[in-house]
């Protein structure tokens, strides 16, 4: 079943638009986090369609996410790209936040890498660093399957999501080796996300670290949960751009992303093309 004017449909004439725009099937899918949107800049060849302008898009209203999508290649290897996305502290539906996932998966994209700004809660940890998600706590007060039932569900889309392995252990695997080989140091941790906008409290900070993550964003989660459902490998990617429960503001995340877009471009485009190596 695939109700017409339900969001499965919806992103199925979305897919259909980018299609016909860019003649490109991609395999890998990227949606790239606060600041992070430089990366696109890598894409040979890009294509760039303001989210505005695709059916069924929202715009994005938060400072240092662009809103486009950018489809080329990177070392050959075609990908579609979202500098920025939707945030549930928009206001936006957690349906809504993880549309684009759903157009991925309209347009053939079996891979998909997403990435985000956070805040390291581990000690260890220092602003700049990079690190792999190796698993998250959704701490966001909701998911994106909720009420999907309802809306239409294809065969290929199953509602009990198996969240064991969420974060695929073969891509981190690849992004392990790559960066020892690429002398990149590398974190690997659990995500904590929340549904912000505001920054946690060092109390809240307190209670993350007992519950076990490593770091807290206000992302990426819901789009992982989507990813899952419709049977997308999925790796996972963090810059520590701040000291969990210390003085930041949106600004000290961005310039601390701009700090490091070179390292961290480098070592995305290493891993998409070890990545699609092994697919």
């Amino acid at each position: 079943m695939n109700k017409k004017g339900g969001i499965f449909y919806k992103a199925k004439r979305a897919a259909m638009f980018i299609r016909k725009k860019t003649g490109l099937n991609p395999h890998f899918g990227i949606i790239l986090g606060s600041g992070l949107g430089n990366f696109a800049g890598n894409i040979e060849g890009g294509k760039s369609i303001p989210y505005g302008k695709i059916p069924h898009f929202l715009k994005t209203a938060v400072k240092g996410h662009s809103g486009r999508l950018v489809t080329g290649k990177l070392k050959g290897i075609p990908v579609a790209a979202m500098q920025g996305r939707f945030h549930y502290y928009e206001g936006h539906s957690m349906g809504e936040v993880a549309f684009p996932v759903m157009v991925f998966y309209q347009l053939g994209i079996k891979s998909l890498i997403v990435t985000n700004a956070a805040g390291g809660i581990n000690p260890d940890f220092s602003t700049g660093d990079i690190m792999l998600i190796k698993d998250h706590i959704n701490l966001m007060g909701a998911n994106p399957i909720l009420n999907l039932i309802q809306d239409g569900i294809t065969d290929n889309f199953e509602p009990f999501v198996n969240m064991a392995d969420a974060y695929d252990k073969g891509y981190i695997a690849i992004s392990e080796e790559f960066a020892l080989k690429s002398d990149i140091k590398l974190k690997k941790g659990v995500l904590a996300a929340i549904s912000g906008p505001v920054y946690e409290t060092p109390a809240e900070i307190e209670m993350l670290r007992r519950l076990g993550a490593d770091a807290v964003c206000m992302s990426t989660v819901p789009e992982v949960i989507m990813a899952r459902a419709l049977n997308i490998r999925v790796l996972g990617v963090s810059l520590i751009t701040n000291r969990a429960g210390e003085t930041v503001s949106h600004n000290d995340v961005l310039k601390e992303s701009d700090k490091n877009i070179n390292k961290f471009s480098m070592f995305l485009a290493g891993i998409i093309e070890a990545m699609s190596n092994e697919q």
